[in-house]
C-alpha cells in the first residue's frame, strides 16, 4: 500500500496578499488535475514569525513529484517570480510514516472546536519562542479540509539544534497551554512498527522505542488473545478434525495477523507519546505508562480468572 506525500513550500512574505493567494488558487487547480490530489492548504500568518507557506498532498510520493516537476507548475513559479512571490527554501516533502528530513520537525494537531484562534496564537508565541534558538530557519502552520486538523512545520539547520530546542524549557513551558486548546496531544511525524516501536532521527543518529517498552505492550494484546482464540477457535478447530500441531499453528497464523495488523497498531497508538524515544524519555512519563501498563495486566487477569465463560479449560 503506497503512502500519502505531502509537498511543503515556503516563500517570502509577499507584499501583495490577495494576489499570493489568487496565485496560490491557481497552483491548486494545477494540483487537482494531477493524479492522486488529496488536499491543499496555505498557511495561516497569525504572527511575525510564521512563515508563507504552500502545502499539497497527494497519495503517493510519485504523485506529489510529478505535479512538482510538472512543466504548468514551473511555469506558473516563473510567473510568480515575476510577480515577487519568491520561494525561501527547497519543496520539503514529507511521506506518511516515513521519518522528515534531519532538521525538519513535523507535528499534527487536532485543535479542539472553537479554539482555532486561540490555538493558532499560541503556536505563533511558541515560535516567537523557537526563533531565539540556535539554527533556527522558520516555521509554517498549516490547516487542513479535515474539521480540526492542523499541522506545523518547523526548520532548523541542523537535527542537533531540533533536538536542543525540544527538549528546552521554552518550549515546555508553553505545551501545556497548547494541550489545552486540542482534543488530543499532538504528535510529531515518525516512523511507527507495527508493533508500536517508534524511530526518530535526532543529533543525526536514529532512536528508537526502549525494547522493555515494546515487550509490556506486545505482552499487553498477546495473552487475551491466545487466552480469546484458545475459548473461541480452539474449539472450532477440534470440530473440523484438525491435528494439534495444525490446530496451533492455525492458531497462531490468527494470532499474529491480529496482533500485526489491528490490535498492537490500536494500543500503540494509545500509548503513542510514552513509546516515542524522545517526548516519553523522561522517567516520569515512562513510569507513568509502565503503571497503565501493569493496571490492564491485572483487570485482563481478573477478567480470565473470574468469567467462567471464557475460561477454555473448564468444560463444566
Amino acid at each position: 500500500m503506497t503512502a500519502a506525500a505531502t509537498a511543503v513550500t515556503v516563500f517570502h512574505h509577499p507584499s501583495d496578499s490577495m494576489g499570493f493567494h489568487a496565485w496560490l488558487a491557481r497552483m491548486t487547480e494545477i494540483a487537482k488535475a494531477g493524479d492522486g490530489f488529496v488536499d491543499s492548504s496555505v498557511a495561516v500568518l497569525d504572527g511575525p514569525q510564521l512563515e508563507s507557506g504552500y502545502s499539497v498532498t497527494f497519495r503517493s510520493e510519485r504523485a506529489v513529484h510529478e505535479f512538482l516537476d510538472s512543466t504548468c507548475r514551473a511555469r506558473l513559479l516563473v510567473e510568480g517570480e515575476s510577480q515577487g512571490f519568491r520561494r525561501k527554501s527547497s519543496d520539503l516533502i514529507i511521506v506518511e510514516g516515513g521519518l522528515p528530513p534531519p532538521g525538519i520537525g513535523v507535528f499534527r494537531h487536532s485543535v479542539a472546536r472553537g479554539k482555532e484562534d486561540e490555538f493558532a496564537a499560541t503556536e505563533s508565541r511558541l515560535v516567537a519562542s523557537s526563533s531565539t534558538f540556535s539554527g533556527f530557519e522558520g516555521a509554517a502552520l498549516f490547516p487542513t479540509s479535515e474539521a480540526g486538523q492542523w499541522f506545523s512545520v518547523i526548520r532548523f539547520r541542523t537535527g542537533h539544534q531540533l533536538s536542543d530546542w525540544m527538549h528546552s524549557e521554552e518550549r515546555a513551558a508553553i505545551l501545556p497551554e497548547l494541550r489545552s486548546e486540542l482534543t488530543e496531544d499532538f504528535t510529531a511525524d515518525a516512523h511507527t512498527t507495527p508493533f508500536g516501536s517508534t524511530l526518530r532521527t535526532v543529533d543525526g543518529e536514529t532512536r528508537i522505542t526502549p525494547t522493555w517498552k515494546i515487550a509490556m505492550l506486545v505482552l499487553l494484546v498477546l495473552y487475551p488473545t491466545v487466552m480469546t482464540l484458545s475459548r473461541f477457535l480452539g474449539p472450532v478447530l477440534d470440530e473440523i478434525g484438525a491435528e494439534p500441531w495444525l490446530a496451533m499453528w492455525l492458531s497462531q497464523i490468527v494470532s499474529v495477523a491480529l496482533m500485526s495488523w489491528f490490535l498492537s497498531p490500536a494500543v500503540a497508538t494509545c500509548f503513542r507519546r510514552w513509546l516515542d524515544p524522545i517526548d516519553g524519555a523522561g522517567w516520569r512519563i515512562s513510569a507513568a505508562g509502565a503503571a497503565v501498563v501493569v493496571a490492564v495486566y491485572v483487570m485482563t487477569l481478573l477478567l480470565f480468572a473470574s468469567v467462567r465463560w471464557l475460561q477454555y479449560w473448564d468444560d463444566n
